[in-house]
C-alpha cells in the first residue's frame, strides 16, 4: 500500500532523465585538500582532470547571486567573519579561501569552468525557516542555457518541490540523513518530505545505509547517490546500496574536519 502511495504522491522519474546520475562518482566539494580549498576552482579543476563528477554548494549573496560556498558564515574558510548573505557577489569574489590565492566563485563562473565536461550536483543550502524561492530562482537563471548534465538537490524538500513546479526539466534531488531519527516519527517525516519534494533521486547519508526507505525508492526508479564516502567501509556500502558515491580523498577528510555534518 505504501509503495502505491509513494508512486502517486511522488512518481518515479523517466529513467532517461536520471540515467547519468549513476554513471560516475562525484568529488565532494571538488577534489580538495593538500592546500586546495573546498568548493574552489582549483578543486573543481582537479576533479575535471580526473574525470569525476562534481558536488558543490551554493548560497545566495546579498545582491541575489548564487555563490559557491558551503557555510552560511564566512568564519571557517576565510579570514572574514559574518554571514555570506551580507556581502555582494563581487565582495565575496574578492575574499581569499583558507589563506590561498583562491577566492569564492559564483555559480556562473564554476559552470563556465566545467563547461559540460563532467556532471554537476548543486546543493542548494537552505534554512528551513527562510524563504527559498529567491535562491531557487537565482540558481535557475544561472542554469538557463547550460547544456551540461546537472541537478539541484537540498535537505529542504521545498527546494525540490519548487523546481518540480517551476523548472520541471531540471533534475532534482532530496538529501536525506536519518541520524538518530529512525523511530516511527522519523519514518513518517521522511515519507512526508518525499511526497512534498517529489524528487527525481535521493542523496543519502552513507552512515544510514543499508536503509529500507532508500532501498524502496531505488527499487521503484529513484537513483541513490550516497555521501560522504570517506572510508573503505563506506566504499562497500556505496557499492552495495547506492548508484553513485559522493566521495572525499584522504587529504579532503582532514580539510573538512571542522565542517558541518552535512552533504
Amino acid at each position: 500500500m505504501i509503495a502505491l502511495i509513494d508512486q502517486w504522491a511522488s512518481p518515479a522519474p523517466d529513467p532517461r532523465k536520471v540515467a547519468w546520475i549513476g554513471a560516475q562518482d562525484y568529488a565532494h566539494r571538488g577534489l580538495h585538500g593538500g592546500g586546495t580549498p573546498e568548493n574552489s576552482r582549483g578543486a573543481f579543476a582537479k576533479a575535471i582532470a580526473q574525470g569525476h563528477g562534481i558536488e558543490l554548494d551554493v548560497q545566495r549573496s546579498g545582491d541575489g547571486q548564487p555563490v559557491v560556498f558551503h557555510d552560511d558564515l564566512l568564519d571557517r574558510l576565510t579570514a572574514q567573519t559574518g554571514p555570506v548573505a551580507r556581502r555582494s557577489a563581487a565582495q565575496l569574489g574578492a575574499i581569499a579561501l583558507a589563506g590561498t590565492a583562491e577566492t569564492i566563485p559564483s555559480l556562473r563562473q564554476v559552470l563556465a569552468q566545467v563547461g559540460g565536461r563532467v556532471p554537476v550536483l548543486i546543493e542548494v543550502k537552505s534554512d528551513r525557516h527562510a524563504r527559498i524561492a529567491a535562491l531557487c530562482l537565482a540558481v535557475r537563471r544561472v542554469l538557463e542555457g547550460y547544456t551540461g548534465q546537472h541537478a539541484v538537490m537540498s535537505f529542504d524538500p521545498r527546494v525540490s518541490r519548487w523546481y518540480w513546479r517551476n523548472s520541471p526539466h531540471t533534475v532534482r534531488g532530496l538529501i536525506v540523513s536519518e541520524g538518530e531519527d529512525r523511530a516511527l516519527v522519523g519514518k513518517l517525516r521522511r515519507r512526508l518530505s518525499l511526497w512534498h519534494a517529489r524528487p527525481d533521486f535521493l542523496a543519502y547519508d552513507v552512515r544510514d545505509l543499508p536503509s529500507r526507505f532508500a532501498a524502496g525508492q531505488r527499487r521503484r526508479g529513484l537513483p541513490v547517490a550516497t555521501w560522504t564516502v570517506r572510508e573503505a567501509e563506506h566504499d562497500e556500502r556505496a557499492e552495495a546500496y547506492a548508484d553513485a558515491a559522493i566521495f572525499e580523498t584522504g587529504d579532503a577528510r582532514q580539510a573538512t574536519a571542522g565542517s558541518e555534518a552535512q552533504a
